[in-house]
């Protein structure tokens, strides 16, 4: 019962957690429901054993939202044992992303210690809400000819842009839209980090740019050539106020590198640095629209 007063809490506090899209005229808009609303989530418990995780997993995950009336996030407690419980939530992507899993699970433990504790979470007040977001980014975008500023650099930085990578490959690719992919996880020595931290400092870079290079280096030798174009995903939250707020607010951007000539990997490294920079300055940019303008 505690927890799932702390899920209401959480769903309170986060507008984006109690937004629906409903459809008029064939075109969908947000409405953001009262945070009453947050007592319309229950939190089912099940009796699951160990080997009946995976498919309690995805039935909670395999959910298809009803977006235009349903709060975008769903939950069940899965009892594995007597003093062992498994918490899946799933959150549509619309109200979510990578980064909000950091808010959403502090702003729930808070929740949650008070309310076994028997009283109500005191939060400090969030700066803004998302809606709030949505229309600042509609603002920026409109003023003083931003956005057709950062069109103009995204269509100079993308100019003759390779239609794909030519990788090797071992089997026939496959048509576009598929979005099959697979997960190779890894773990990378502590001496290794360390000495990829190092490089990092040399170079007057980030961790991120040095895995940068190294992939469009590994990429460009097994034959993408001296024209490296990867898409990298950012945050999105390049101001302070939003660092709390759960919502989906993840941008993609292009990261066009420079392989030829046989550069050594510090030269390879400053042209990512140079690169990755001029992209983060146009971040603000939504990625469909650059698609739009580019018309690859």
């Amino acid at each position: 019962a505690a927890l799932e007063a702390a899920l209401r809490d959480v769903v309170a506090r986060h507008e984006s957690l109690r937004t629906v899209f409903p459809v008029t005229d064939g075109v969908p808009h947000q409405r953001v429901l009262g945070a009453d609303r947050a007592g319309d989530l229950a939190l089912p418990r099940a009796e699951v054993g160990p080997q009946g995780l995976p498919d309690a997993y995805a039935a909670v995950c395999g959910h298809r939202f009803d977006l235009s009336r349903e709060l975008p996030l769903r939950a069940q407690l899965l009892a594995v044992g007597q003093a062992e419980h498994v918490l899946v939530v799933a959150v549509h992507h619309i109200a979510f992303d990578g980064w909000s899993v950091g808010p959403f699970v502090r702003d729930l433990s808070a929740a949650y210690a008070a309310r076994v504790c028997g009283t109500a979470p005191v939060h400090g007040e969030l700066p803004v809400q998302y809606a709030d977001f949505t229309l600042w980014q509609r603002e920026l975008l409109a003023a003083d000819g931003f956005e057709e500023r950062g069109l103009d650099f995204w269509r100079t930085a993308l100019d003759g842009l390779p239609e794909e990578l030519p990788l090797p490959h071992d089997r026939p690719r496959q048509g576009a839209g598929t979005r099959r992919a697979g997960l190779i996880e890894f773990t990378v020595a502590r001496p290794t980090l360390h000495g990829l931290s190092e490089v990092a400092r040399r170079g007057r870079s980030s961790l991120f740019m040095v895995l940068h290079a190294v992939l469009a280096g590994v990429l460009s030798r097994v034959g993408a050539g001296g024209d490296v174009v990867v898409g990298s995903p950012v945050a999105g939250r390049s101001d302070v106020g939003l660092e709390e707020l759960v919502g989906c607010f993840v941008n993609t951007v292009v990261v066009r590198s420079d392989v030829s000539g046989d550069p050594s990997f510090g030269e390879l490294l400053g042209r990512v640095r140079s690169g990755v920079l001029r992209a983060l300055e146009h971040q603000d940019v939504p990625f469909e629209r650059v698609v739009e303008a580019v018309n690859p």
